[in-house]
């Protein structure tokens, strides 16, 4: 069960990695928001769930999250995947959000 949810994880991950936009041939992914991200969720007591069902707009916004301008919500998914809220942290100032926790 344990190797199951390892390699599902481990796809997750490629998955959302294929999903980062391509601004330059240069720019690196800000794993470090993620990383920061991912730890918000961790401290909340959420990142098991958003993993299993996603996680709801109006939560992220309720921790300080906005969408960064030309953002069509309603566009969205919702509940957000975690491999889209992953990449999304990845793409710096190509995100669909401002994540407070990055800088």
């Amino acid at each position: 069960m344990r190797r199951t949810i390892v390699a599902c994880s481990a796809s997750a991950l490629g998955l959302g990695l294929a999903l980062l936009p391509a601004s330059s041939a240069s720019a690196k992914p800000d794993t470090d928001c993620m990383r920061a991200g991912m730890q918000v969720l961790k401290d909340a007591g959420l990142f098991s769930a958003v993993a299993r069902d996603g996680l709801p707009i109006a939560t992220a916004v309720g921790v300080g999250v906005t969408p960064r301008a030309g953002t069509d919500v309603s566009s969205l998914p919702d509940p957000l995947p975690l491999r889209v809220v992953l990449a999304d942290h990845r793409a710096g100032d190509n995100s669909l959000f401002v994540y407070p926790w990055c800088g």
